[in-house]
């Protein structure tokens, strides 16, 4: 069987691809292009990416008029408490379900999966009440309590399935060699379950840096404002700041591709099949 394809083949192959780049691409350019306009040039129909009239004071506005600043810093206070639970709750937990018996443990790794079922919307008011009930409403640690329970029960079944695919002997080698337990744990098994921490903490990140839901039912004054809030806030009965609602998306939208560049090269996974061949 000839498995040579002809240019054409390839000519198509790739042409296809480049369409779903562009449809992925042009809303992106197209926020790009309402941030740089002016406010009185908005329902302009032209598709040019820069228009004539560019300005940066949607920009500008943005960090002057609005507590934008205040808000970046709400948000990455409390995503980057969301992901530090998630990376050490969910590496911990994990592994206790995957290499330990105990009673409870069939029904523990149960309940975590029926919650997945559901959608957070759903879990709001609970969560909402046993916040309250502890005085957390309006505060960043009830955000963090409500964005850590709905992203661990996902976390924790990621690093089980992951350590499952660890062999024991890798541990029962090191505590041959004097290791304990802990040791173990932390210079042999967390090294080699790099990828999975890392889709871990990406999903810890995502799950609070872009929420707006429980974030809206929580917090309620402007100077504790996270960024999909502030973002919120641009909108109104009458009429929707566009210009600095665009600048705001593309700016909040640097950390993620940041986060993703910093952490690329942990995402292909293999590492434990490789340091056991070696």
């Amino acid at each position: 069987m000839n498995k040579t394809r002809h240019w054409y083949q390839y000519v198509i192959i790739y042409s296809i691809l480049l369409l779903f780049v562009a449809i992925s691409i042009f809303p992106i350019l197209r926020v790009l292009t309402i941030s740089l306009r002016p406010g009185d040039n908005l329902l302009n129909t032209s598709l040019r990416i820069i228009p004539e009239d560019a300005t940066w004071a949607n920009y500008v506005q943005l960090f002057t008029e609005k507590p934008f600043l205040t808000w970046i810093k709400n948000s990455l206070l409390v995503t980057l408490a969301v992901t530090i639970i998630g990376v050490a709750l969910s590496s911990t937990a994990g592994y206790a379900f995957s290499r330990y018996k105990f009673p409870g443990r069939r029904s523990g790794l149960l309940a975590l999966l029926v919650t997945q079922m559901f959608p957070a919307t759903m879990l709001l008011l609970p969560l909402y009440i046993m916040i309250s009930k502890l005085g957390l409403v309006n505060s960043f640690l009830g955000l963090i309590v409500m964005y850590s329970a709905s992203a661990l029960p996902f976390c924790i079944w990621l690093m089980k399935g992951y350590y499952d695919t660890i062999p024991p002997s890798l541990e029962e080698s090191a505590k041959v060699d004097g290791a304990g337990k802990f040791y173990a744990f932390w210079k042999i098994i967390l090294p080699l379950a790099s990828p999975a921490l890392v889709i871990t903490a990406l999903f810890s990140f995502m799950a609070a840096w872009n929420e707006y839901v429980v974030a809206a039912q929580v917090l309620w004054y402007e100077d504790m404002f996270t960024i999909p809030l502030g973002l919120k806030s641009l909108q109104g009965n009458m009429t929707t700041q566009w210009g600095m609602y665009a600048a705001g998306a593309l700016i909040i939208s640097v950390p993620v591709i940041i986060v993703f560049l910093v952490l690329s090269k942990w995402l292909v996974s293999g590492l434990t099949l490789g340091s056991v061949k070696g």
